[in-house]
This record gives C-alpha cells, sequence and structure tokens, in this order.
C-alpha cells in the first residue's frame, strides 16, 4: 500500500511538471508529447524494479533516479550531463590557473573519449600520448563503462601518483599502453614567438606564434607578441592553433578583433528554434590597439575546437586569413550549467555557435581554404618539436630537422597574399588615372562582399560596422573540454 502510495505520488509530480511543459511547445506539439502516459510507464517500471530487483541496496530511489537522470541527459549529446555534487563543486573550483594531472584535454567524439590536445610539457605527452588517441583504459577501468566527468576524476590526482593509459590510435588502429606520473600542470597560453627562418619564407620576413587555449590574458599576449614580430620588420603573419582545445568565448572574441576593424559581428550564438534567444558577439573598441593589416594564414587541425574554430572561421569569412590544415574538431556548442538543488546540476546544450556567414562550427567543424594533413609519423614528429624545449640536446637537435608540411602551405599562402598586395598597390594608380574622374562606380561601395572560402586579398577595403558593447567575458558554459 506505501508502496503504491508513493508511485502515485511520483506519478503526480511528474505530471504536474507536464502541465508547465507546453509553454515551451505549441498547442499541437504538446498533444502529441504530452508525456502522460510514457510518465505512467516510467514510474511502473520504477516500481517493478524497486520490488523484483535481488539486491535491495542498488534500487533505493536516489539511486535509481540518479541513473536515470544520467541517461536521460548523456542520451542529447556527449557534452549534456547530470552532475552529482561532488562533479558540479569540482567544476566550480575549476578555475585556477595551475592544476594536477597529465596534461590532456579530453571530449567525446564519435562515441569514444578522445584526447583533444596533450600539452608537450606535460607527462602524458612525454609518454607518447597524441591528440586524436581514444582511451580504453584508465588503470583497468575500461571508459566505456564511466561517464565523461568520472574520466575527469580518474584523470586527476596528487602529484607523484602513477597512471597507466591504454588509448587506440585511429590513424593506425594501433593499441598502445602508456604509464605516466601526475604533475601540476600550469596553463600557459601564447609561446613560440618568432621570425621564421629565413631561407623559408625570403625574400620576405613572417612572424609566428601559437596559442595553445584562450585564457583571460590570451589577447594581451598575443598583441603584446604581434607588436613585437613588427618591429623586427613582419610582413606577414602565421597564427598556429592546432591542438588548441579553445577556452574562454571572450578571449577569442578578443583574439579575432586583433585583425578585423572594432565593432565587426564575428560570432552568433543561437538556442532552440522559435525561441528567441540569440546572441551577437562584435570585437571591442576598447582592447584593439591597432590596426593590423597585413597578410595573415591560420594553422588549424583535427584537435582544433571550440575557441579555436571561432577565430579561424570568423577571420575565413570575413576574408582576413586564409584557413591551412585540417577539418577542425566540430565543437561549437554553448552548455549551460543550471543547478537542480542538493548541490547537484544539469549541463545541457542550449546554444549553437554561427560564424558571421551563418555556418554552424558544431558537427561540422571549420573546412580550411588549402587542406594539407599530415601522416601518423609526421604527427609524432610535430608532437616532439612543439615539446623540444623539454628534450636533451641530442633529441632536441633531431626535432629541429623536422619540415612541417602545413607551416610550409601557410608560409606559401603568405608568399602569393603578399605577390598579390604588391601587385595591386601598382595597378591601382595606373586604374585612378585612366577611369574619368566622373564615371560612377560599377558597384555600390558598401555592397559587403559575398561569403565564401576564396583566398583573401590583404589591401582590399573592409566594411567597418558600427560600435556595440564588448562581447561577455565568458559563454554561458565552461570550456568544451576538460584539461586534466
Amino acid at each position: 500500500m506505501k508502496q503504491s502510495l508513493l508511485a502515485s505520488g511520483c506519478l503526480a509530480v511528474l505530471a504536474c511538471a507536464l502541465l508547465a511543459a507546453p509553454r515551451a511547445f505549441s498547442q499541437e506539439e504538446a498533444k502529441e508529447d504530452s508525456g502522460f502516459k510514457e510518465m505512467e510507464l516510467f514510474t511502473e517500471v520504477l516500481e517493478t524494479i524497486r520490488q523484483g530487483y535481488v539486491d535491495s541496496d542498488k534500487v533505493t530511489y536516489e539511486k535509481l533516479i540518479n541513473s536515470a537522470l544520467e541517461g536521460m541527459l548523456a542520451s542529447l549529446d556527449p557534452h549534456s550531463q547530470f552532475m552529482q555534487p561532488k562533479v558540479f563543486d569540482q567544476l566550480k573550483r575549476h578555475t585556477d590557473s595551475t592544476y594536477e594531472g597529465i596534461g590532456v584535454t579530453i571530449s567525446t567524439k564519435n562515441d569514444a573519449l578522445t584526447i583533444v590536445t596533450a600539452r608537450e610539457d606535460g607527462p602524458a605527452a612525454r609518454a607518447g600520448v597524441l591528440p586524436g588517441d581514444q582511451i580504453l583504459k584508465i588503470n583497468d577501468q575500461l571508459t566505456e563503462d564511466i561517464g565523461m566527468e568520472e574520466a575527469v576524476n580518474m584523470l586527476r590526482g596528487k602529484p607523484g601518483e602513477s597512471l597507466k593509459l591504454t588509448v587506440r590510435r585511429p590513424a593506425t588502429q594501433k593499441l598502445h599502453e602508456f604509464e605516466m606520473k601526475r604533475e601540476v600542470i600550469k596553463q600557459s597560453s601564447v609561446e613560440d614567438i618568432r621570425i621564421l627562418d629565413p631561407r623559408l619564407t625570403a625574400p620576405y620576413r613572417m612572424g609566428y606564434a601559437r596559442i595553445l587555449q584562450f585564457s583571460e590574458p590570451t589577447a594581451e599576449e598575443l598583441a603584446d607578441a604581434l607588436d613585437k614580430l613588427e618591429q623586427e620588420g613582419m610582413d606577414a603573419f602565421v597564427l598556429d592553433m592546432r591542438n588548441n582545445p579553445g577556452g574562454l568565448l571572450g578571449s577569442a572574441i578578443d583574439v579575432c578583433g586583433e585583425f578585423v576593424k572594432a565593432g565587426t559581428v564575428v560570432l552568433t550564438t543561437e538556442g532552440k528554434p522559435g525561441s528567441g534567444e540569440i546572441k551577437v558577439y562584435r570585437t571591442s573598441a576598447e582592447k584593439k590597439r591597432r590596426e593590423r593589416d597585413y597578410p595573415l594564414a591560420v594553422l588549424v587541425n583535427h584537435s582544433s575546437a571550440s575557441g579555436a574554430e571561432v577565430v579561424s572561421g570568423a577571420l575565413q569569412d570575413l576574408k582576413r586569413c586564409i584557413v591551412v590544415g585540417e577539418t577542425t574538431f566540430g565543437k561549437g556548442s554553448v552548455q549551460s550549467i543550471i543547478p537542480i538543488g542538493e548541490g547537484k546540476a544539469i549541463r545541457m546544450t542550449t546554444a549553437k555557435y554561427y560564424t558571421p556567414s551563418h555556418r554552424t562550427i558544431h558537427e561540422n567543424g571549420v573546412i580550411p581554404n588549402i587542406v594539407a594533413t599530415l601522416t601518423p609519423a609526421q604527427e609524432q614528429q610535430l608532437a616532439r618539436w612543439f615539446s623540444r624545449d623539454t628534450l636533451s640536446p641530442e633529441e632536441r637537435e633531431q626535432a629541429e630537422s623536422f619540415v612541417d608540411p602545413q607551416l610550409t602551405r601557410a608560409v606559401d599562402a603568405m608568399k602569393g597574399a603578399l605577390v598579390y598586395a604588391k601587385t595591386l598597390a601598382k595597378d591601382q594608380p595606373a586604374a585612378a588615372e585612366a577611369k574619368p574622374a566622373d564615371k560612377p562606380a560599377d558597384k555600390p561601395a558598401d555592397k559587403p562582399a559575398a561569403a565564401g572560402d576564396e583566398a583573401p586579398k590583404p589591401d582590399a577595403p573592409k566594411p567597418e560596422a558600427p560600435e556595440a558593447p564588448e562581447a561577455p567575458e565568458k559563454p554561458a558554459a565552461p570550456a568544451p573540454s576538460t584539461p586534466e
């Protein structure tokens, strides 16, 4: 009798919740998806399990409902999740510039727990882990049996503690087992700032810098790097965002602002169709130091995600850069954290990113203008090149012999852009002399360029958008994937 009353109570509570649900749906949709029949089925199954399952300690209402909520959120997409108090508390605390782990960023792709990035100075990279590796086991625990946040907790730990990873490398379909020890990982942002080797770039001087992730000081650090390279006579710039997992959205917007006019729309986020939830992100006039109109190439690969995709997609749409490399990861959505009481919360995808031409990044990625891929052997060599400062002198000398095919393609593209700009500058005065002064323009001066993937014209004027308030410092959710 007591169980029957409790079951009826559960059904009544769920029914009350359903009465409010039609506000988000049309009347026709509400009739088709009223949910009363399904909730009755849910309650019946819940009570059947409680009455008949052999281990009574596994079928408390709390455990069964929590398991149902976990499955409910996990079925939506890899980034939505029901969070228990411990996980939610850890997420709230994860704002420091250092953390204890093995130096990887993970996400779910193709139903597999995947290494998005492996910091070159971290334990995982030194052990041989590469971006794109799929984690099959953490120590002896199969990852297919655990959720994302549980995997995150297992990867973190006290410095000095040992950890074993079993991974599958998709490029070769081989299994690898790596052992490492956890360390205190410092999160850096802009690195490897330099003028590229003249033997590669002659007759021009080309600057280069890598953004490892987007944190609060990233845009300022990049501006400092650009100022330094400009003083050294830089003619063009290569921005490397390979293996960049993203980070703070506001920082990514500010990085875009270094290369386009203040007030330019670089991103919109759109919620559920019909919800009217649309946010427009513009570059800030306050954070922009000066105009930078030299040619720009952006390097990306399969592990460039979220913020890196925002920057590359926006600058590509605005004809401000040539994107070189591989199609990016395809993580372009916003997760909102919604507390639900008792220290628990749900993380749910509430919006998607759209580039200026309204391309959706999510599950599509950014397709480069110039496709340049690396073999598995070249990816390993690139990882060693990135980590050359941690190698012995002999190993460093060997790593420095690597010729980066993707960087070479980017340099070639910049040479072409510089030649085009020089030719255009010569032709413009002659065209102005030959053209009658009173002849009207062939096209309206304010007509925007069509969006597409053609190579940028560095000296071509860009339409100036009106100034708008600065973009928010953070998106509605944390970074798309979690550093360990």
